[in-house]
């Protein structure tokens, strides 16, 4: 039951889309409206606004660390085993793509992704982050780096512990994540994909 309980509410925290929330808080535009279209912290980054974009970052990444860091730290003192914390690590991820607050229209998950292998483990989560980071500053491509880096983290999970349901759980968020960037991979092959920090359309204050 608790175990249930955990998984409603990482799923319902993960609901929370900060893009959305962010930008109405700076005075922006829907991200939604707007370059991808995609409610998540490059599409922020498109209007201009630094700031927002940072806290759009840190806010979806605070969500996926907060709901898996306690399901590890107190889970076991109410029941939840290791199958229980790779449950909630999908539901707040789950939450973000297709966030209950939002009409079932989220992100692509990359920063909240970030923030469950934080809290799996922080070695995890910055071996999972150098490589973002080493991909987006070498070609300036943020879904490159995502899509990348979401390849390399089951792997790094496997090398760190082996192979256990959070590993299972590692690699369905890495499947979802490259799923809702299908278009961005037709994009890049097209070579029309945007550089991190080219300025949108409309992405305008109100």
């Amino acid at each position: 039951m608790n175990t249930l309980i955990a998984v409603v509410a990482a799923y319902l925290l993960g609901s929370v889309s900060f893009a959305v929330v962010m930008s109405r808080l700076f005075g922006l535009s829907d991200p939604r409206t707007y370059g991808s279209k995609n409610p998540g912290a490059t599409n922020v980054l498109r209007s201009g606004s630094k700031k927002a974009a940072i806290a759009t970052l840190v806010g979806d990444a605070a969500k996926g660390w907060l709901a898996v860091w306690l399901a590890v730290q107190f889970g076991e003192q109410v029941g939840i085993e290791r199958g229980g914390v790779a449950l909630v690590a999908i539901a707040v991820f789950l939450g973000h793509l297709w966030p209950v607050f939002f009409r079932f229209v989220g992100g692509k998950g990359v920063a909240t992704a970030l923030g469950v292998l934080l809290g799996l483990n922080v070695w995890l989560g910055l071996a999972t982050l150098v490589t973002w980071l080493v991909v987006a500053y070498a070609f300036r491509y943020s879904s490159l780096a995502a899509l990348i880096a979401s390849l390399f983290a089951p792997f790094y999970y496997g090398l760190l512990f082996g192979v256990n349901e959070i590993l299972f759980a590692v690699a369905a968020m890495s499947a979802l994540l490259i799923f809702r960037h299908a278009k961005n991979i037709g994009n890049l092959i097209a070579g029309k994909e945007s550089r991190i920090g080219s300025k949108a359309a409309g992405a305008k204050k109100k």
